[in-house]
């Protein structure tokens, strides 16, 4: 079976290269090719996965060796596959909902002139995703790694045409960059440390004390500043909520399937070396539970849907990290949430492309209203992602949220109850912000106008395109979490690799469920109460600095502004003044001084005979008087 391995690869890849270079010619089948060969990966993935069902437990991990790719003296890279259940987990993740999302873009993108150029970059991002998970090592991981990055700028500025979603695409790369600079010096040290780069070598001599504690810190803290990127984590945040410039597709792979899932792999996955660096993972603690609040304060203030989403997903990878930076005892519930959010965070994105899709691409909530009677699939599904992002008791966010929420309890001591604190109250914050999106779209009186044009929005139905992939991520959404808990089956699944440890709660999982469906009904009241029996407002609320200040993303760009932009224009100019008035003044002195001399010295070649006989003559008179004067003395 290992030889199928990179027949997970082969697919999308093959599909990226026919639908990027094989012309026009391919215009009318393009979008159904790509979705044709994301189903065939999806489909090698089953098979996959049955074989390893069928393993012992400790005998699910394959590895397929292709090639030895950079083979020089003792430096040794391979192109290496390893799949093993947390690898299987996210090819099964990325193949199911990167293949439904492929079905929904035939229909979203139906009237698109480069749709056959999208589907090529939706599979190239397939690829990529899935060589970074299968990588065997951290520097053919580096590659996927890249090739997500890549993938990412070709969609979030597919419509380049817009100015501001070819500003969102350089923003994304550039943010991105900065974190890769990370995991490009942490390859560095693993290699000067350990002398490889395999997960086989690395980790074991990590868990077996082969470096130093600094050392494992220093490897630590670069592997979280690239996930910090990838996965929009503070302080990289910056870039996500423009990324919803890309087609709504885009939104949903990104935010569910693939690229922001990638941080919390790259640190699940290095688990044993951030156990070896206390610092490093307190880190990503931190960054987790800050992350979380972040977030959902930023989604509770935006009136566009998409960017409401997208503070949501910065939140629960919030979620993620925190999760993973408890160690064992919360790799599996991280890993566990994030599969459970690739199916309801994924429907709720379709859900508002649907939306948008019936109402003219309009974006702000303000001007939606009444929707459930024009779009009722739309409505439901959709309704259904909200309760299980919510935490609704028995759907599948319910059970992975309110594991984290017990974990963090479990930390233990003054900083239990804190992370525990955070989690509540993000669960909180959760349930207001998503409340308000289905009230302000689902529910109330329409309050959609005609634009600029005169042309007024009449919503409906979206075609069974989009509507199917959405009905199947809705039944995720309900059924997922339910299915991981029968008999722990999904932590039996993973802790071969991650590890399981229990944590001493001082409350129970009985208490924690308690307290987490309480303060989620807590959310939906206050947001019913504001906005359920309240007229919307038309124009945007200033409200207090807080309001203020989510609404423009918590200043995190006014930040960036002043942190780096304006430091980096004030050098600019400064080293322009002194190439301007030193560098050139000295050359351009220099000049100035020999093509003077130059001026006064071509007077003395006038071409007159007496002239330069005179000449001689006063050369020759000085060399006789500079004689007998030195014979004189």
């Amino acid at each position: 079976m290992e030889s199928l391995i990179g027949l997970l690869l082969a697919p999308p890849l093959l599909g990226a290269a026919v639908l990027l270079l094989g012309g026009r010619r391919l215009d009318r089948v393009g979008h159904w090719v790509g979705t044709a060969l994301a189903a065939t990966s999806f489909a090698v993935a089953v098979v996959l996965f049955a074989d390893l069902l069928g393993r012992d437990a400790g005998d699910r991990t394959l590895t397929q060796h292709l090639y030895s790719w950079v083979p020089v003296g003792g430096f040794q890279a391979d192109v290496a596959f390893r799949l093993d259940q947390l690898s299987m987990t996210f090819v099964l993740l990325i193949t199911s909902v990167g293949t439904l999302i492929h079905l929904y873009s035939v229909g979203y993108m139906k009237d698109d002139e480069r749709r056959r150029r999208f589907f090529g970059y939706l599979n190239l991002f397939l690829a990529a995703m899935l060589l970074l998970v299968l990588a065997d090592n951290y520097l053919l991981l580096y590659v996927g790694w890249e090739g997500v990055g890549l993938a990412s700028f070709l969609l979030i500025g597919f419509w380049q045409h817009k100015p501001s979603a070819a500003t969102a695409a350089k923003k994304a790369f550039v943010v991105n960059r900065v974190g890769d600079i990370g995991l490009a010096i942490a390859i560095m040290v693993m290699f000067t440390t350990f002398g490889t780069f395999a997960f086989g070598e690395v980790l074991p001599a990590a868990a077996e004390g082969g470096a130093t504690e600094t050392t494992m810190t220093l490897i630590g803290l670069m592997l979280l500043l690239a996930a910090c990127g990838k996965s929009a984590q503070v302080p990289l945040q910056s870039w996500l909520g423009d990324a919803m410039e890309g087609p709504t597709p885009v939104s949903a792979l990104i935010h569910a399937a693939t690229m922001v899932t990638a941080g919390v792999y790259l640190i699940v996955r290095s688990g044993v070396i951030f156990e070896a660096a206390p610092d490093a993972q307190t880190a990503v603690i931190v960054v987790g539970a800050v992350t979380l609040l972040f977030g959902a304060i930023v989604g509770c203030a935006k009136d566009d849907i998409k960017k409401a989403l997208a503070g949501s997903t910065m939140s629960q990878i919030g979620y993620m990290m925190l999760a993973a930076g408890l160690g064992p005892i919360g790799f599996v519930f991280a890993i566990m949430h994030l599969v459970t959010h690739g199916f309801f965070k994924a429907g709720l994105f379709l859900g508002a492309g649907s939306v948008m899709h019936g109402m003219n691409d309009e974006v702000d909530m303000r001007r939606y209203g009444g929707l459930r009677r024009y779009m009722p699939v739309t409505f439901v599904t959709f309704g259904l992602g909200y309760l299980a992002i919510i935490g609704f008791p028995y759907l599948s966010g319910f059970f992975s949220k309110d594991e984290i929420i017990y974990a963090a309890f479990g930390r233990g001591g003054t900083q239990g109850w804190i992370l525990g604190g955070v989690t509540l109250l993000g669960a909180g914050l959760t349930a207001y912000y998503m409340t308000r999106i289905m009230i302000l779209t689902f529910f109330g009186e329409k309050r959609w106008q005609p634009d600029a044009a005169g042309n007024e929005p009449h919503p409906h139905e979206s075609p069974r395109t989009m509507t199917i992939p959405m009905i199947v991520l809705a039944i995720g959404s309900v059924c997922a979490g339910f299915l991981f808990n029968i008999n722990h089956a999904f932590v039996d699944w993973l802790s071969p690799v991650t590890g399981i440890a229990e944590g001493d709660s001082p409350v129970g999982h009985l208490t924690v469920s308690i307290a987490a469906t309480t303060v989620m009904l807590i959310g939906v009241a206050a947001a019913w109460l504001q906005y359920g029996r309240r007229p919307v407002p038309d124009n945007a609320p200033t409200g207090r600095w807080v309001t203020r200040a989510a609404r423009r993303d918590l200043l995190q760009d006014d930040f960036n502004h002043a942190a780096f932009v304006l430091p980096g224009n004030y050098l600019t100019r400064g080293l322009v003044y002194v190439d301007h008035k030193l560098v050139d003044g000295v050359v351009n002195g220099t000049a100035a001084a020999f093509g003077g001399l130059s001026g006064r010295l071509r007077r003395v070649q006038n071409g007159y005979a007496r002239s330069y006989a005179v000449s001689m003559f006063g050369g020759a008179a000085l060399l006789i008087a500079v004689t007998l004067l030195m014979r004189a003395v």
